[in-house]
C-alpha cells in the first residue's frame, strides 16, 4: 500500500506542478501586459517590470494552489480510471476512506506549501516589487492621495504604556519607498477632544522600538480651548524630536497593501491597531479569517476531484473533466471573492464570511461522492 500512495502521490504532484506553472505563464504575461504601458516613466525600463512581474508570482502562487490541486488530481483520477489504474486499486481492497486518506496526504504537503506561501513569502516579494516599483520610476507611495495620508494614534501616558491621555491625527505628505515620512503634520488632542498641539516636521525617520525621530520641528501649544479668550499659544523649533507612537512602518504599509496580500502577522496586528483606535476594523477581520482558512481549500478542492475517479471513461473524456474541474475551481474562486464583499455590506460575523465557501463546497464533495458511490 506504500509503494500505491507513493505512486499516486507522484502523480498528483506532478500534475499539480504542471498546471500551477500553465496558470502562472498566463497569469505573468497578462500582467506584464499591464505594465507595458508604464514603461519608461522615470527609470522604470522593460528589465524592471520583467522584475515586478517576477516577483508578483509567489502571490499567484498562493491563489492558485487550490484551483491547481484540483486540475491536478482530476487529471490524476481520472488518468487512472482511464487506464482501469483505479478499478484494479478498488478490486484490490481500496476502500473510499482508504482513497480519500491517500489524497488527504497528499493535500497535507499542498496545505503547507500554500501556508508558507501566503504568510512568508508571498507578503514580502509583493512588499518588495512594490518598492522596487517605486524607486524605478522615482514616486512615493501617498501622492495619489490629494491631501497626503492620514491615521490615527493614541497618546499614552508613559509612551507605549499607561494610561490613554489624548488622541493624535498623523498628516504625511509623502512617504519615500524607503519609509522616510516627509512634510508632517501632528494634531493632538486631549480626552475631551481639544486641540492641545500642533507639531510639523520637514520629515521623520524610523528608528526601532516604535520611535520617529522628527528633523526641523514646529510645535504649537495651547495650553486652553481655542475657543476660551484666554487661551495661550506658545510656539517653539527644534533641530530634532523623538516621538514615540504605535504607527511602525509595518502599520503604514498596510494602509497601501491589498489585504489579500499581507501575512495574517499582519492583519492582526493592524486589525489590534484599529480596534484600539476604535476604527473598523471587518475588511481586516475577513481577510485575517480568509488567510487561516484558505490553504485547507485544498484539501476542499482535492475532496472534489475524487468522484470522479468513480466515473467511468465512457460518462466523460479526461479533457471535459478537466474543463468541469476549471469551472469549479473559478467558480470556487469567484464565491470566495463574492462572500468577502457581502460578510463586509451586511456585517456577517468575520469567521463564517471566510469559512462558509469551503464548506459549501466540502458538502458538494461529500454528495458527489456519496452519488457516485450509490450509481
Amino acid at each position: 500500500m506504500k509503494v500505491l500512495h507513493r505512486y499516486v502521490a507522484r502523480e498528483i504532484i506532478g500534475a499539480v506542478i504542471f498546471a500551477l506553472v500553465a496558470f502562472l505563464a498566463l497569469f505573468a504575461f497578462f500582467d506584464l501586459i499591464g505594465e507595458l504601458p508604464q514603461v519608461g516613466r522615470g527609470n522604470y525600463q522593460l528589465q524592471h517590470a520583467f522584475l515586478y512581474v517576477t516577483m508578483g508570482l509567489p502571490g499567484y502562487v498562493y491563489d492558485l494552489m487550490p484551483i491547481a490541486a484540483l486540475i491536478g488530481s482530476i487529471y490524476t483520477l481520472a488518468q487512472l480510471a482511464a487506464r482501469s489504474e483505479f478499478t484494479i486499486m478498488r478490486a484490490s481492497g481500496l476502500s473510499t476512506g482508504m482513497a480519500s486518506w491517500m489524497l488527504a496526504r497528499v493535500g497535507i504537503v499542498l496545505v503547507i506549501v500554500t501556508f508558507l506561501f501566503g504568510e512568508f513569502i508571498a507578503p514580502t516579494t509583493s512588499a518588495m516589487a512594490e518598492k522596487w516599483k517605486l524607486q524605478a520610476q522615482g514616486a512615493s507611495v501617498s501622492q495619489e492621495f490629494r491631501t497626503g495620508l492620514w491615521t490615527k494614534d493614541v497618546i499614552r501616558q508613559n509612551g507605549l504604556t499607561g494610561e490613554t491621555i489624548g488622541t493624535r491625527f498623523l498628516n504625511v505628505k509623502d512617504v519615500t519607498p524607503a519609509g522616510r515620512l516627509q512634510n508632517v503634520k501632528l494634531y493632538e488632542f486631549d480626552r475631551d477632544f481639544h486641540l492641545i498641539a500642533v507639531v510639523t516636521a520637514a520629515y521623520a525617520d524610523y528608528q526601532a522600538s516604535n520611535v520617529w525621530r522628527l528633523s526641523d520641528v514646529t510645535e504649537t501649544s495651547f495650553s486652553t480651548r481655542l475657543s476660551d479668550i484666554t487661551a495661550t499659544i506658545s510656539t517653539k523649533t527644534l533641530p530634532t524630536r523623538d516621538l514615540v507612537s504605535e504607527i511602525t512602518p509595518n502599520i503604514l504599509s498596510v494602509l497601501f497593501a491589498d489585504p489579500d496580500r499581507m501575512s495574517a502577522y499582519g492583519l492582526a496586528t493592524y486589525t489590534r491597531h484599529l480596534a484600539e483606535n476604535n476604527q473598523t476594523t471587518e475588511r481586516y477581520e475577513i481577510a485575517f479569517w480568509k488567510k487561516v482558512f484558505y490553504p485547507f481549500a485544498v484539501l476542499v478542492m482535492m475532496a472534489l476531484a475524487l468522484p470522479f475517479a468513480y466515473l467511468h471513461f465512457r460518462a466523460g473524456g479526461v479533457s471535459l473533466k478537466i474543463f468541469i474541474g476549471i469551472m469549479i475551481g473559478v467558480s470556487f474562486q469567484l464565491l470566495n471573492s463574492l462572500f468577502s464583499h457581502l460578510g463586509l455590506l451586511n456585517t456577517w460575523p468575520p469567521l463564517a464570511t471566510a469559512v462558509l465557501p469551503s464548506m459549501m463546497f466540502l458538502v458538494i464533495a461529500i454528495g458527489s461522492l456519496w452519488w457516485v458511490q450509490k450509481h
